[in-house]
């Protein structure tokens, strides 16, 4: 197996210098999980995207800013949850017969779903931070146009990072010399750590996680000191209040979990590659957590329908609507089946009304 190699580093894990320690490397666990997990966020995500699609395109009849942000993370996810099925069969049969484009585009896609996520549900923090600290500021500013030119300022820097990493990068090598056993979205070599992917991290940690991180914690802050002044209960209501507490809980808890782990340890794993940070302790802890971290990141597809429920009263109330028309449309359907059944009852009950209805057929 390719992961379970031995590997010269010239640091022990106590820092001391020496020559020919063996560096382990052991990951092969890391199929089996991306095999379970990604297939249980296929279905799940496909199921819960699938759903909120079709909210926003047919039972939304009211959009506005935060809808518009919503919309474009559904489209996001459902680009990279297409993608899944042919990330299982790699990691089920550790083979990749797919071409190196469709190796190159899948690993565009996850990058464009991970930092497209994070940078809309940054936009959807930022306009709730305009809509509750200056409501009437930044009334001229929380526009559907300037919603949408920002959704087009995301997808433009998503996309150019994203597509640049997929399709610049050497994604496809061979598993064994003279062997057409191929790899995808792994084993890339120090070469191009040292040379490309370093500078690649340092990027998309920038501007695709910190600075949005920094932007979501100062937006939630500001948010929840506005709403423990006493005016804050007048303007909006104690259930207004409510809400956004929770929508606020909700939205820090699902970047956090989702976003966090993955994005700082994928430092460490830079550092390890690119020979900054030695050690075969290091490294083992590094290999073992890269893989965990990742599909507890890729879960954010399942988790981002959740958000949009709480975020948006908007969307509630549609959802609302809809489960009182079906239920309205049960009890109408029963109650015209219960008078059926009724007038039949009398029909064979009264045999006047029996002999006239044969005598008309």
């Amino acid at each position: 197996m390719h992961n379970s190699t031995l590997e010269t580093d010239g640091i022990s894990a106590l820092g001391l210098t020496q020559t020919n320690m063996s560096c382990i490397k052991s990951d092969g666990f890391k199929y089996t999980l991306y095999t379970a997990v990604f297939s249980l966020v296929f279905i799940v995500g496909l199921l819960f995207n699938m759903a909120a699609m079709y909210i926003f395109a047919c039972t939304l009849k009211l959009r506005n800013e935060t809808t518009t942000y919503m919309m474009n993370l559904v489209v996001s996810d459902l680009l990279f949850v297409l993608t899944l099925p042919f990330r299982i069969f790699y990691f089920i049969n550790q083979d990749w017969p797919f071409g190196r484009g469709l190796c190159q585009l899948s690993v565009s896609l996850f990058y464009t779903n991970m930092y497209g996520s994070i940078l809309f549900l940054t936009c959807i923090s930022v306009d709730r931070f305009l809509a509750i600290v200056h409501p009437f500021r930044s009334q001229a500013l929380r526009t559907k146009r300037n919603a949408k030119l920002a959704c087009c300022a995301v997808w433009v820097l998503v996309l150019s990072g994203s597509l640049l990493t997929g399709f610049l990068l050497d994604t496809t090598s061979l598993r064994y010399k003279n062997s057409s056993v191929n790899y995808c979205f792994e084993n890339f070599s120090n070469k191009q750590w040292k040379s490309s992917l370093s500078k690649v991290v340092v990027f998309i940690e920038t501007v695709g996680f910190l600075i949005p991180l920094l932007l979501n914690i100062f937006c939630s802050v500001s948010v929840l000191q506005t709403l423990r002044q006493p005016q804050a209960i007048s303007r909006g209501g104690q259930l207004n209040k409510t809400n956004i507490l929770r929508m606020i809980v909700v939205h820090l808890l699902i970047f956090c979990f989702c976003f966090i782990p993955y994005n700082v340890n994928l430092v460490f794993y830079a550092l390890v590659r690119t020979k900054l940070l030695k050690g075969c302790a290091v490294e083992s802890v590094v290999r073992t957590i890269y893989p965990i971290t990742l599909c507890i990141a890729v879960s954010n597809c399942c988790f981002d329908p959740v958000i949009y429920y709480f975020t948006s009263e908007t969307i509630q109330n549609s959802i609302k609507r809809k489960s009182m028309a079906v239920r309205n449309k049960n009890k109408l359907d029963k109650g015209l089946q219960t008078n059926m059944l009724q007038s039949q009852s009398i029909i064979q009950n009264n045999p006047r009304t029996q002999f006239y209805l044969e005598s008309t057929v």
